[in-house]
């Protein structure tokens, strides 16, 4: 898995804690300028991948590079190309955001004067200008998230992890950290992202990788993905038993490979589809035809449970027994497999 255009790539990555192997032979490619989504369940392995990446763990087989660089062999080059945002932020809540992200300067050797700079850029890039002198500790959760974001920024990265960035966070705060996520693109940085979020990869994501047991089980785009559970559907829901067999009638017309499903007990009749908009529209006018009352009509799509309990056998919420490791050692410089 190798080629022009790829800034991330891992081919056969093997992370083992005793027993338990949290990546088994794990593969990975991520386009240079680009949001690239790593999914999976709690303890599916993407936490491993993302510390092994950005040379927080050391590898027990297989290769990775980043930016062009070996992360066993050149983790303090990797380093200095990449930045790195957990699912907790990493900012001093006494210090204002200004403080925050000069004393990061400070801690990259960037010197005072060069800090302060940059600090002002950030705030002013992050829409934190306003906050710039209030205590962290007041922001609002997608502020702090923003700053966290910023603090990560400090040496402009090629790359940028993002490990769950918006556990937790309310709507308006998440659309917050989406945006920066949007901006930062923009401006050249490439993004791998983990989430259990379908929402949070459909509105940041260009192309997803599922992993599953340390094992990526599925490559693609959204839609590609959704596809492979049966991409759009279109549901009626009826007032009368009586009444399923007009809407079985009319969501068989605009069926996508295969006969509609009816269910007796929520009285709700649906089939993959193609044509959205005009499938929903056939659906309607055949009802309205035979006068047939409904309770709903409407077009479905895939959710992130769906497209995993296709995938994995499971939901997302179903955790294994044996979960991530929290912490080891960063991989020592010259360090290999």
């Amino acid at each position: 898995m190798s080629g022009d255009g790829y800034v991330v790539e891992a081919e056969g990555l093997e992370k083992r804690y005793g027993d338990k192997r949290a990546l088994d032979g794990f593969d990975l490619a991520v386009r240079e300028g680009t949001v690239h989504g790593l999914l999976g369940p709690n303890g599916a392995g993407k936490t491993t991948a993302v510390r092994i990446l950005s040379t927080l763990v050391r590898l027990d087989g297989g290769r990775a590079t980043v930016a062009g660089l070996d992360v066993a062999r050149q983790p303090r080059q990797v380093r200095s190309r990449i930045g790195l945002t957990g699912q907790y932020a990493a900012i001093d809540e006494i210090l204002t955001g200004r403080q925050n992200l000069e004393m990061f300067g400070r801690l990259f050797h960037l010197g005072r004067k060069r800090a302060k700079l940059r600090a002002a850029q950030l705030l002013r890039q992050f829409d934190l200008e306003a906050a710039a002198d209030k205590g962290a500790g007041g922001y609002s959760g997608g502020m702090r998230r923003r700053l966290d974001l910023a603090a990560s920024m400090i040496l402009a990265p090629a790359v940028l992890f993002l490990d769950e960035p918006t556990t937790g966070l309310d709507p308006r705060s998440r659309g917050e950290v989406w945006e920066a996520v949007r901006q930062l693109v923009a401006d050249g940085t490439t993004v791998l992202l983990t989430t259990q979020y379908l929402e949070e990869a459909d509105r940041l994501a260009s192309r997803i990788t599922v992993i599953d047991q340390g094992r990526a089980i599925a490559d693609d785009t959204l839609d590609g993905l959704k596809n492979r559970v049966g991409g759009d559907r279109v549901e009626v829901v009826v007032r009368e038993p009586a009444h399923i067999p007009y809407a079985l009638q009319a969501v068989a017309r605009v069926a996508h490979g295969g006969q509609p499903e009816a269910d007796m007990g929520e009285l709700r009749v649906h089939a993959p589809v193609v044509d959205r908009v005009g499938s929903l529209s056939e659906v309607a006018r055949y009802l309205q035809h035979y006068g047939i009352p409904v309770e709903d009509i409407g077009l479905r799509r895939p959710s992130l449970d769906d497209v995993f309990l296709r995938l994995t056998g499971r939901r997302t919420e179903e955790e294994p027994a044996d979960q991530e490791p929290e912490f080891e050692a960063p991989a020592a410089e010259g360090a290999a497999a």
